[in-house]
């Protein structure tokens, strides 16, 4: 049977308001039953892409509390609720936190049982630490944007996914479950140091494998993952829209070509480099002959492993992905849903992303935090006003 609240049912989370890695990270907490508690600023920082609120969709299923840290009065408050919560995540340059009083030993000297995640690009030390940087920095710096691109072309950023995700988000909220699991054991919590080279260059294991193996080592676009193999690319339609071909293994091409009416021959050419030019020019020339919903209908249901290159539009609309409620609308945002999924405790979308200060004093006072007090603090400007009723 499954149970509502998520698998981290229970869990408390303080998240220093960031952008990028930071709030992802957050999210995918609060899509698993954390009650995540987003500790702002009592103004919008000029910093991220700014947008309505119910578009910074990486803050769905959070409460927020606007406080001003460069008050004695705030930074206590921030203090009180790290030691009433399980976790707290920060994206600051390091040492901002400790000069806050807010760093790790101030924190866990309170509450031995924090853990407390570090989300930077470069890391807490090293000689590039204290700089400022972006996703194709970081990107940049783990090896792998040199691979990524066309053969003919510079290196292309893949949007901002691998290193603020991917080697951030993902990375982060990995370390923080590790170290939940952990405390359980020994009581303790620790510091993680999230760097999201190091969160990047790990998702590169298997290519740094394949590389030393002289299976990746071609040029850039000349291999077989990247572009370089015709027989795992991108092909126009014959209306314009793309389809996705990425049949590796003999056994699947097999399929296509008796689909398609392909010589078997002539696709398992393709495990020879050699061919790949020739062989990318006949699967143009092939694909160009249907639109891409008759290249659908004849091979989504097969072994062929093609597929539709779905816009964001599309993607939600796919039989497969509307079948499995991948994706969810809320407050009139089409969004993906909680991922992975568990078999008791599913994950689910909470509430919208809250207004600046949402929330936040009855989530603080639920951890222990007397309502006096918060009243107090925001009639002295330390907290801002209570935009849950305003």
């Amino acid at each position: 049977m499954a149970l509502k609240g998520g698998p981290l049912a229970g869990v408390r989370v303080v998240e220093l308001a960031g952008i990028g890695p930071g709030p992802m990270c957050g999210m995918l907490l609060a899509d698993m039953g954390a009650q995540v508690l987003l500790v702002e600023r009592l103004e919008p920082a000029n910093i991220g892409i700014a947008r309505p609120r119910r578009f910074e969709l990486p803050h769905r299923g959070k409460r927020s509390l606007a406080v001003d840290l460069k008050q004695a009065d705030g930074v206590a408050l921030v203090s009180d609720l790290a030691a009433a919560a399980d976790v707290l995540i920060e994206g600051f340059r390091p040492g901002t936190m400790e000069r806050l009083g807010l760093g790790p030993q101030a924190c866990m000297a309170r509450h031995p049982g924090l853990v407390y995640g570090r989300m930077t690009g470069y890391g807490q030390d090293g000689p590039l630490h204290e700089l400022a940087g972006h996703d194709l920095n970081y990107l940049a710096l783990s090896g792998a944007l040199h691979a990524l691109g066309p053969a003919d072309g510079k290196p292309a950023a893949p949007l901002n996914l691998l290193a603020d995700y991917a080697g951030g988000a993902l990375n982060l909220a990995f370390g923080i479950a590790c170290a939940l699991v952990e405390r359980n054991r020994s009581g303790l919590g620790q510091v993680i140091d999230a760097s999201m080279v190091e969160g990047t260059a790990v998702l590169m294991t298997s290519m740094f494998g394949m590389y030393a193996a002289g299976l990746h080592a071609a040029p850039r676009g000349h291999n077989l993952l990247d572009g370089g193999a015709p027989h795992y690319a991108t092909y126009a339609c014959a209306d314009g829209a793309y389809i996705a071909f990425a049949a590796i293994e003999p056994k699947f091409r097999a399929v296509f070509a008796e689909r398609t009416g392909l010589p078997p021959e002539a696709l398992a050419r393709l495990d020879d480099p050699s061919t790949w030019q020739e062989g990318r020019a006949m699967l143009a020339e092939l694909f160009a002959t249907r639109t891409r919903g008759e290249w659908c209908e004849l091979l989504e249901d097969s072994d062929a492993c093609v597929t539709p290159v779905l816009d964001r539009d599309e993607a939600p609309r796919h039989p497969h992905n509307a079948a499995r409620g991948s994706f969810v609308l809320q407050d009139g945002v089409t969004q993906p849903a909680p991922a992975p999924r568990f078999s008791r405790t599913p994950g689910a979308v909470g509430a919208a992303p809250p207004k600046r200060g949402a929330g936040g004093e009855a989530t603080a006072a639920a951890w222990g935090i007397p309502a006096a007090r918060l009243q107090a603090l925001r009639a002295a400007g330390v907290i801002g006003p209570d935009a849950t009723t305003s």
